[in-house]
């Protein structure tokens, strides 16, 4: 196990470098950069552009510099410093801005893996365990419109709810008067009161596609030869369920965690626009949009790192669960 675990590390680290080349390359395809559209802002409202200035900005930032030069200054200011660059709108170290929204998207990203986890592992099994009953149908039923329902209509739809016969809103993580203050008590009650529509709404698609995968995968176990074994045996219905086809059927499922992570930060943008969360998404797509470089950089890099942080975990839990993945 140990010499598995190394072997996974060190093949991450050529990964990342390759990943870094692949970021920063594709966010220099656009035609020119923040500051031409900030030129081309400047004109259009009439102010006068001052090139003396924009010099001294593209030095700074090393926009004079040839594309690979760009790239060893930006990778090597996270490696050795912790530095991803100066977001080139608020004018603030990207690693501020991503700080300042990361804390709140982990904690919204771990809350709907582990409810969504929590949902899928029961379903996904009463759905194939007792696959004619009226429960393992509405199951599969719900499981379709949560698949079929775009996240953000789920989120607009629950906003209307609540505002409309509870007189509240549910817009955002934290109340006014807890945005600016410290993290204790009453603050992290105000969280959690706040988090549960985000983690349903976004956890929705996710739980519905992990009971469909375990109940397939279920269902093609318990027709085996050895689950008929036990139960001839005279082993329980369910101690032979759940110690011998659900460990196998669940392999795939604990596979999902590798691209689980990422979309979980990245995939739910529209959703937390609607929902006005202060998560890394809208500001991605506001980095885009201004091409911002090092800002868009900086986070595509982290949830680049996510995935592959998501599969290594994955690696070690199937590891642990199927010993043959070992000698793969």
């Amino acid at each position: 196990m140990t010499r598995y675990i190394i072997r996974r590390l060190l093949l991450m680290i050529p990964t990342l470098f390759f990943i870094s080349l692949v970021v920063f390359f594709i966010i220099q395809l656009p035609p020119g950069d923040f500051l031409s559209s900030l030129i081309a802002s400047m004109t259009d409202q009439g102010v006068a552009v001052n090139h003396s200035e924009l010099a001294a900005l593209k030095e700074r930032y090393g926009l004079d510099q040839p594309v690979w030069v760009q790239y060893f200054r930006w990778i090597g200011g996270i490696l050795f410093h912790w530095d991803f660059g100066q977001s080139f709108e608020w004018d603030r170290p990207v690693s501020e801005l991503i700080a300042g929204r990361l804390g709140l998207t982990i904690v919204l990203a771990l809350a709907t893996l582990f409810a969504s986890w929590l949902i899928a592992l029961p379903i996904g099994i009463y759905s194939a365990v007792r696959r004619n009953a009226v429960g393992s149908h509405l199951a599969t039923f719900f499981c379709f419109i949560g698949l079929a329902v775009p996240n953000f209509l789920l989120a607009l739809v629950a906003m209307f709810i609540s505002l409309r016969f509870f007189g509240e809103s549910v817009g955002g993580l934290r109340s006014p008067q807890f945005i600016d203050t410290p993290w204790d008590l009453p603050a992290v009650v105000d969280l959690v009161s706040h988090l549960w529509i985000p983690v349903i709404v976004t956890g929705a698609a996710g739980a519905a596609s992990l009971v469909r995968i375990l109940r397939a995968n279920l269902l093609d176990e318990l027709s085996k030869p050895y689950v008929v074994t036990q139960r001839a045996m005279g082993h329980s219905e369910w101690s032979v369920i759940l110690r011998y086809p659900v460990p196998v059927a669940i392999l795939p499922f604990v596979s999902t965690i590798g691209w689980l992570l990422p979309s979980l930060v990245s995939g739910s943008t529209i959703t937390a626009i609607v929902l006005n969360l202060p998560t890394t998404g809208p500001m991605l797509l506001h980095a885009l949009l201004t091409q911002d470089m090092y800002l868009a950089g900086g986070i595509i890099l982290l949830l680049s790192t996510l995935t592959v942080i998501g599969t290594f975990l994955s690696d070690l839990l199937l590891a642990w669960l199927d010993p043959r993945v070992r000698l793969a």
